[in-house]
């Protein structure tokens, strides 16, 4: 890296300076090295699936006598779950800002704090106001680590792997949800736990897996691509060059030379209002495709897939304490998506995979409605058929985070996904589980279908906004998709003496 201003190790210095760190990123091997970041990272995602279908499945144990709680299953399927995603898109929203302001890892350690001590306080839950208050600062921290740790990831992970790694990361949320819900059988039987005891525990537990994530979260480094940008450039050349060092150890051999250098001008922040310029100014394209992709899988999930506890409690009579072996199958389905089909955004390209994933889960969900309508599903089958819809619904979903987190320039990154998430998730997350918890609890069947019917609309209608929008992201380093707007030339190849080995 060479530099026309002077730059000092640690705090922030501005001027000029030509590196080649993204492009050194770009062409790592995989390591044991990332393996950190994503454990490190990605493991969060868990804990909120664990989260989010716990609430979900003790809905019902909630509002029964004895509970502890005087609240009823609506409340907490529908103003429970409303004021969690809200706090989740206020979160997004704050944190996302303070993210490209002030760096990563500062904020993915913050939002990790807030997380897991409001749902600490969850637990010591005493009457309604005090539950809804802490799910909806619960939320609050799930959202910052939505914009701080998907940027971070998309900076950390070289381009090859990026697309696979980013799918798989947000599906892990369903790993956290196939405990929820096993968990949630164990919690919710009052031979083992008291009534007003077993869904506390639950909370506690997951706020113990979330110390063990804070330990292992230390030690993940702050992105390297932030740090030249705002005027820490001696320091992103450190880490990069300990990394290589250690990579190179690891494989017994030296690395290839980076093949491209870029120049930019520093600076200490960006603006908000060059941001929402760049955003909607510079890529209106990119940031319709954004909004879509949010909004259908969020009505998706949030309005339809949290209440199929309700659903099937209100038409198959499955107790409530049982409701957490039918979710697990089709948390299963979920996980298994992206795990299968990550790789093939890497490969086939993001264009057909982002708008095939999303068509095939409205086209399987519309069926699923035609089938329910026809009372031709039995529990088993209804959740067969979520597995199926939920398999490429998950995969799509996920690559909606990635989408907004590569496709606009570094420097607005964070707040990129932050404003996509809350705005699609405020469409689909706040009013879908007020207007579904109604319509999936009525106990008429009709309801049920015309909500199948909407998540499966929105779903059809972003995949074809894909097939017309969707970016050729694939394999592409991030400065290609999207040149950062602090840039000022970019080269390539770069000469050898650039390459940091």
């Amino acid at each position: 890296m060479s530099a026309s201003a002077p730059q000092a190790h640690g705090p922030a210095a501005t001027g000029t300076v030509t590196t080649d760190v993204p492009a050194r990123l770009d062409r790592l091997p995989w390591s044991r090295w990332h393996w950190m970041i994503v454990i490190g990272l990605g493991t969060v995602w868990i804990l909120d699936g664990l989260e989010v279908t716990t609430v979900g499945n003790i809905a019902g144990r909630l509002s029964e006598d004895g509970s502890g709680l005087s609240i009823t299953s609506a409340q907490v399927t529908g103003v429970a779950a409303a004021l969690y995603v809200a706090g989740a898109c206020a979160g997004a929203l704050f944190f996302g800002w303070l993210t490209d302001r002030f760096g990563r890892k500062k904020l993915f350690m913050v939002t990790l704090v807030v997380y897991l001590s409001a749902t600490a306080l969850t637990a010591l839950s005493f009457n309604s106001w005090w539950f809804f208050t802490f799910r909806f600062l619960t939320g609050f921290g799930i959202g910052g680590e939505y914009a701080a740790i998907n940027s971070a990831i998309d900076e950390l992970i070289p381009a090859k792997y990026r697309g696979r790694v980013d799918l798989i990361i947000n599906g892990s949320y369903w790993l956290g949800a196939i405990g929820g819900a096993l968990l949630s059988i164990v919690m919710l039987d009052t031979s083992i736990f008291p009534k007003d005891l077993g869904w506390r525990l639950t909370f506690a537990l997951g706020v113990v897996l979330g110390l063990v994530i804070l330990l292992v979260r230390r030690h993940v480094p702050e992105s390297p691509r932030w740090q030249f940008i705002h005027g820490r450039g001696e320091d992103a050349e450190a880490l990069v060059s300990s990394v290589e060092r250690e990579i190179e150890q690891e494989k017994g051999e030296p690395l290839p030379r980076a093949e491209s250098e870029i120049t930019i001008e520093q600076r200490k922040s960006i603006g908000f209002g060059l941001i929402a310029k760049t955003v909607f100014g510079r890529y209106p394209k990119r940031a319709v495709l954004g909004l879509a992709l949010f909004i259908g899988q969020a009505f998706l999930y949030n309005a339809i897939t949290f209440g199929f506890g309700a659903i099937l409690t209100t038409f198959y009579d499955v107790p409530t304490g049982g409701t957490g072996y039918y979710f697990a199958v089709i948390a299963a389905g979920n996980f298994i998506g992206p795990l299968l089909l990550g790789k093939l955004f890497d490969t086939v390209g993001r264009r057909i995979m982002i708008a095939s994933t999303y068509l095939l889960s409205g086209l399987l969900l519309f069926g699923t409605a035609w089938l329910f309508d026809r009372g031709s599903l039995s529990a088993m089958t209804l959740t067969a058929c979520w597995c199926a819809v939920l398999f490429f619904a998950s995969a799509g979903a996920s690559s909606a985070y990635l989408t907004v987190s590569e496709v606009f320039p570094m420097e607005t990154r964070a707040m990129a996904i932050a404003f996509f998430y809350a705005l699609g998730t405020a469409a689909g997350g706040i009013s879908g589980p007020l207007v579904f918890a109604d319509l999936t609890e009525s106990g008429v069947v009709g309801d049920t279908v015309l909500a199948f019917q909407i998540g499966a609309g929105l779903m059809c209608a972003a995949g074809l906004v894909a097939a017309f929008l969707a970016v050729n992201a694939e394999r592409r380093s991030l400065e290609d998709i999207a040149e950062p707007l602090s840039v000022a030339q970019t080269t390539a190849p770069a000469p050898a003496s650039a390459s940091g080995t």
